[in-house]
């Protein structure tokens, strides 16, 4: 069985652990908690950087990032499924994925600012560096919201855990500004039970 070491707050893992259902794999991978501040966790042989996701075959071979993962899962189930073989879609879906992961990675770090740092050394400049990413992805996608396919591509994927971990880490605030992408993230979890299926749980 392969394993997924994995957080149930990480975006990113949210994305590997919806294609897992999508590709009708969950049950071929045991998905294991990770503590990538433990210098003794196992999380560091199988991955040098430390980092979740990280998904561990049945051979032993580990593969990361997430958009290595999910890749990698998406050949496993016989390919063309949630990465399309369509060069333009393929490519239009691996941008939407850079986008919102990038957006994700943004809101990651400034939450790894105020967890990391005592209140009295947080920089302003560097979360407000982090919210202009933030802020630019949601307008980019709110003026042109994604289509949502069956099943659902990459990219979709990618939108929806950035969009669920400003929920759960931010309050939702996200909200107020972008009525069109509210409205596409109910569609999506109407139409994607493995969104609700992988929401973490309360804090």
């Amino acid at each position: 069985m392969m394993i997924l070491r994995s957080a149930p707050a990480s975006p990113f893992a949210r994305k590997v652990r919806m294609a897992l259902i999508i590709l009708g794999l969950e049950k071929q991978v045991d998905i294991q908690g990770a503590d990538t501040q433990a210098e003794g966790d196992s999380i560091r042989v199988q991955n040098p950087l430390g980092k979740i996701p990280t998904l561990v075959t049945e051979d032993g071979e580990s593969w990361y990032d997430s958009r290595v993962i999910v890749e990698y899962l998406d050949a496993h189930a016989g390919g063309g499924k949630i990465i399309p073989k369509d060069s333009k879609t393929r490519l239009e879906a691996l941008r939407m994925m850079a986008l919102a992961d990038g957006g994700s990675d943004a809101s990651l770090l400034m939450i790894y600012e105020g967890r990391y740092r005592q209140p009295d050394k947080h920089e302003p400049k560097w979360v407000a560096l982090q919210q202009g990413k933030v802020d630019r992805v949601l307008t980019a996608l709110e003026s042109n919201p994604p289509a949502i396919t069956n099943p659902p591509h990459v990219g979709q994927l990618a939108v929806a855990s950035l969009l669920g971990y400003q929920d759960f880490r931010f309050d939702g605030k996200w909200r107020a500004k972008y009525p069109k992408l509210v409205a596409w993230l109910d569609s999506f979890a109407a139409k994607v039970p493995a969104f609700e299926a992988t929401k973490a749980p309360p804090q």
